[in-house]
C-alpha cells in the first residue's frame, strides 16, 4: 500500500468531514456536496493559476516573485496570456487565499464570492473555453437561503466553508494529488450514500469499477485517440484513462454528455481538478439518446459507461427514432420504460472499428424477453459483444443489485462470447463489497486469456447462445461450484448403527434404574 497517498486520502477525509460537522443540519446533503466541491474548485484553480504564474516568473530570474501579492492593475496585462493559455483569470485580490484572509471581517462576503465566481467566468466569455466555464458556478449559490436566513448567517456558513476548504493539507497539486479530488467525490458520495441515485437523480460509479472499466478497453494498448461515455456523471470513468495510461497518451481528448445540469457542472469541474486543459475535453449538455452532441466527433476508441438503469424514454412514441442510424439496424427500439438497450446500441454505433467499450448493465436486460432479446439477437448474430462479466452485488451507492459489464468490439477475434463469473471478486467492506487492485487484475487476466476456467470462465459458441433463446446472464453458461459438504454415506450408516447401539444400552441402563427405584 501507498502509505503516503493513504495518508493523505486520510488527511482529506478529516477536513470534509469537519466542515460537514459545521454544517450538519444546516445545509442539506446534496447541497452540500455542490459548495463542497464547488469551493475546492475555486481553490484548485486558485492555486494552479498562481503556481503557473509563479513558475514562469521564477524560470525567468525573479525567485521573489509571489502573484498573491500583485497588484490588480499590475496582474491585467497577464490577462489575455493567460486566458489563451489556462482558459480563465483570476486577479490577485480574488485568489482563494486572498478572499479567504478577509473573510471573517467582511460583512459582505457572499456578494464578494458572488462577484468573484461571475468573474472567473466572464474571463473566458467570446474565448475558445467559453462553453468550458459558462454556468460552471451555478450550483453554488452563496446568496441561497440554504446557507442562512440573514446575511450573516450566510457569511458565517462562507467562512467555515472557506476555513474548511482552505486548511486541508493537498500538497503539490502537480505532484501527488491530483486524484484526491476524486476521493473527495467518492466520500462525500458515501456520506450521502443513501440518497444516490435518488436526489438529484445521479448515478455514481465506485473508482474501481472505473478503474477495471478503462483497464478492459485498453488492453494491449498504451494510447488512445479519443473516450466517450455518453453518461458521465461526474466523469469518474473517463478519468480515470489520465491515471491509467496519462493524460497525453489520450490523444484528441475526452468527450461525454450529461442529461443534468448539477452534475453536468461538476463533470466540468472534475475535468478541470484533474489537470485536463479545456481544450482536451468536450462535455456536453443533454438527453443523449434523444439529442447526440457528438455526430462529428465519433468514432471513439474507447468507450466506458454506467447508463442509469431501466430510465423511461421516448422510444416508440417518436417516430423518428427507429430510422436513427444509431437505433435503425436492430429494426427495434428499446422498450419506453427501458432504455438501457437504447444506450447500447448508441455507444455500438460510435465506437470505433478497433474500438472496445465496456458498459455496466442493469441484469434484466440480459435475459428479458421483447424488444431487448430482439436486440440481443441482433448483437450476437453481428458478432459485437466479446464479453459478459458478472460483478459482485452491492458494490454500488444505492443499489445491492448484482450489476453485469458488456463488452463490445466491431472487430472481433472468432465468433465466440466469454462469460465470466466475477461474483466472488471482492473485498467485504462493511455493508458494501469493494473491488480491489488483485480482483481487477484477475478479472482483467480471465477477459484476456478468454478461456474456460472451471465455475468461473465460459467460451460460448454464437449456436449455444441461439439456442438459450439469446439469455446472456453468466449464470445460463458459467457452472456453480458445488460448495456443499460431501457425505460418505457408507459412513454415516455405520455411525447410525452405532449411535442406534449406544441408544439401546443407554435404555437399557435407564430401564435397570427405574426398576431399582420401584422396588
Amino acid at each position: 500500500m501507498d502509505t503516503k497517498r493513504e495518508q493523505e486520502r486520510q488527511e482529506l477525509y478529516k477536513g470534509i468531514w469537519n466542515i460537514a460537522n459545521d454544517l450538519r443540519g444546516q445545509v442539506d446533503g446534496w447541497d452540500f456536496k455542490a459548495y463542497v466541491l464547488g469551493m475546492l474548485f475555486y481553490r484548485y484553480i486558485s492555486e494552479n493559476l498562481t503556481n503557473y504564474i509563479n513558475q514562469g516568473e521564477w524560470e525567468a530570474g525573479d525567485t521573489e516573485f509571489d502573484y498573491t501579492q500583485m497588484s490588480d492593475e499590475d496582474a491585467e496585462e497577464a490577462r489575455d496570456g493567460m486566458v489563451e493559455t489556462k482558459g480563465f483569470f483570476i486577479l490577485p485580490s480574488e485568489l482563494f487565499c486572498n478572499v479567504r484572509k478577509t473573510a471573517k471581517d467582511n460583512e459582505d462576503l457572499n456578494i464578494t464570492l458572488k462577484n468573484v465566481f461571475n468573474h472567473i467566468e466572464a474571463s473566458s466569455k467570446g474565448t475558445a473555453s467559453e462553453k468550458d466555464f459558462e454556468g460552471l458556478f451555478d450550483d453554488i449559490d452563496v446568496t441561497s437561503n440554504k446557507l442562512g436566513a440573514t446575511v450573516a448567517e450566510k457569511n458565517k456558513k462562507l467562512v467555515a466553508l472557506l476555513d474548511g476548504i482552505g486548511d486541508i493539507k493537498l500538497g503539490d497539486f502537480q505532484d501527488n494529488t491530483v486524484d484526491a479530488f476524486g476521493d473527495v467525490y467518492e466520500f462525500l458520495m458515501g456520506m450521502y450514500a443513501s440518497n444516490a441515485g435518488k436526489s438529484g437523480g445521479e448515478y455514481f460509479t465506485p473508482q474501481e469499477v472505473s478503474e477495471l472499466l478503462a483497464k478492459l478497453t485498453i488492453i494491449g494498448k498504451d494510447s488512445v485517440n479519443k473516450v466517450y461515455d455518453p453518461a458521465r456523471g461526474s466523469g469518474s470513468l473517463l478519468l480515470k484513462y489520465a491515471k491509467i495510461l496519462g493524460k497525453d497518451k489520450v490523444r484528441n481528448g475526452f468527450y461525454g454528455q450529461e442529461k443534468n445540469i448539477t452534475t453536468y457542472n461538476l463533470c466540468r469541474i472534475n475535468m478541470f481538478l484533474h489537470d485536463i486543459d479545456y481544450d482536451k475535453f468536450d462535455i456536453a449538455l443533454g438527453d443523449t439518446l434523444i439529442n447526440p452532441k457528438h455526430w462529428d466527433d465519433e468514432p471513439f476508441e474507447a468507450i466506458v459507461s454506467n447508463p442509469p438503469y431501466s430510465i423511461k424514454w421516448e422510444g416508440t412514441d417518436n417516430p423518428v427514432l427507429i430510422n436513427d442510424p444509431r437505433f435503425a439496424p436492430a429494426g427495434v427500439l428499446a422498450p419506453k420504460s427501458k432504455a438501457d438497450m437504447a444506450f447500447i446500441m448508441h455507444m455500438l454505433a460510435w465506437l470505433a472499428p478497433n474500438g472496445v467499450a465496456a458498459i455496466v448493465c442493469f441484469p434484466g436486460i440480459m435475459y428479458r424477453g421483447g424488444a431487448e432479446q430482439k436486440i440481443r439477437k441482433y448483437l450476437i448474430e453481428n458478432n459485437f459483444i466479446d464479453a459478459i462479466i458478472q460483478l459482485p452485488d452491492n458494490l454500488f451507492f444505492g443499489t445491492s443489485i448484482s450489476t453485469n459489464i458488456m463488452i463490445l468490439k466491431k472487430s472481433k477475434e472468432g465468433n465466440n462470447v466469454l462469460f465470466i463469473d466475477a461474483s466472488k471478486e471482492c473485498k467485504k467492506v462493511t455493508n458494501n463489497n469493494k473491488l480491489e487492485e488483485q480482483n481487477i487484475d484477475n478479472i482483467v487476466d480471465y477477459y484476456t486469456k478468454y478461456e474456460d476456467k472451471d465455475y468461473i470462465c465460459k467460451v460460448v459458441s454464437r449456436e449455444q447462445i441461439a439456442e438459450e433463446d439469446y439469455n446472456l446472464s453468466v449464470s445460463t453458461y458459467v457452472e456453480q461450484e458445488d460448495t456443499s459438504e460431501k457425505i460418505d454415506i457408507k459412513e454415516l450408516n455405520a455411525r447410525i448403527k452405532e449411535i442406534v447401539a449406544k441408544e439401546d444400552v443407554l435404555r437399557k441402563e435407564i430401564d435397570k434404574i427405574i426398576e431399582e427405584i420401584e422396588k
